[in-house]
């Protein structure tokens, strides 16, 4: 029988995150993991001995031995290096947000449509197991929240809180609410950056839908949770621990006093790994020809309101210690 052909990748830029891709595609049997670019050499060297690769000195120069990519440089280098890669024919998954603004984000799409490439974001918790279940229980959401909270750490602050964590639950909200958005309501404020670190966003949908967000990179303890009303449930996902709680009407059960009794159910999914999944679909999509699971055109629009919701803060009070 003759063997399968593996497809051929790389990463570029191979930082925290990038090492992270480095080790999933290491562990795809269908992939060749070709070799690993960095700005520093040494890094992109460490890594390539680390992973049993090669480095490459530049970018342009890995583009013409690879079918596909992951680029995880820091956001700022998206557009320019995320052009390069789709020039030569290469498919595509750029880390969150796309781009900075949309106009770039809008060439990248369009490049990929007129080369027929895959060109998926990494939007990593439309992975997350905990989420895809809610995902498949949802019947007409009613109102949402969502509250992601993070130890600050330097790395990030390249942006600021809402293209940094908000930006996965936009996503994930605008993904899952089928109207479009008709109002929007933000505040935020800088504490130890420069940048907005806390933010807090309140969509109203057109089919009467409210979703409120909250993020901060400036937390006591990690929190990532996801709270759906709907009529028939309430759904609380734990993107952390990878849990999802349903509550529920019993149906049968009624207290003393007649009234209807409510159940809840907690699944949990141990040993599920969001990244790898991202990664083994992203190839998928390369092999077979199908659409990412989060494609530009998604990433384009979380990034969209990500960016109003930055304008309407930018506009209003954002320091910490200035009343407004």
């Amino acid at each position: 029988m003759k063997q399968k052909v593996k497809l051929r990748v790389g990463v570029i830029g191979v930082g925290h995150l990038g090492e992270y891709h480095v080790q999933k595609y290491k562990a795809l049997p269908h992939v060749d993991l070709v070799g690993v670019v960095d700005t520093s050499n040494a890094r992109a060297s460490e890594i390539s001995g680390r992973y049993g690769t090669h480095s490459f000195p530049s970018h342009h120069a890995l583009l013409s031995s690879v079918d596909a990519v992951s680029l995880a440089v820091p956001t700022e280098k998206h557009f320019d290096v995320a052009k390069d890669v789709l020039s030569s024919g290469v498919h595509l998954l750029v880390e969150k947000p796309i781009t900075y603004q949309l106009e770039p984000a809008d060439t990248l799409i369009r490049m990929a449509q007129e080369k027929s490439l895959v060109l998926q974001v990494g939007l990593v918790e439309r992975f997350n197991p905990a989420v895809v279940k809610m995902e498949s229980l949802l019947t007409k959401p009613v109102f949402l929240e969502s509250h992601r909270m993070n130890v600050f750490t330097v790395r990030g602050t390249d942006v600021d809180v809402v293209l940094d964590l908000m930006i996965h639950d936009l996503d994930i909200i605008l993904h899952v609410v089928q109207s479009e958005v008709k109002e929007l309501h933000a505040v935020g404020m800088s504490v130890l950056t420069e940048k907005t670190d806390i933010a807090n966003a309140r969509l109203i949908f057109e089919d009467g839908t409210v979703a409120n967000l909250t993020a901060s990179r400036v937390s006591d303890t990690p929190l990532r949770k996801i709270r759906i009303f709907q009529p028939d449930a309430y759904l609380s996902v734990n993107c952390l621990k990878r849990e999802l709680t349903v509550t529920k009407l019993d149906g049968v059960l009624r207290d003393a006093h007649d009234f209807p009794q409510v159940t809840s159910n907690r699944t949990q999914f141990p040993g599920k790994d969001p990244l790898a999944d991202q990664i083994a679909s992203f190839v998928n999509s390369v092999l077979n020809g199908s659409d990412p699971v989060v494609s530009g055109h998604d990433g384009r629009r979380a990034l969209r309101y990500a960016l109003a919701i930055i304008d309407q803060i930018e506009k209003g009070c954002k320091n910490f210690q200035t009343p407004c």
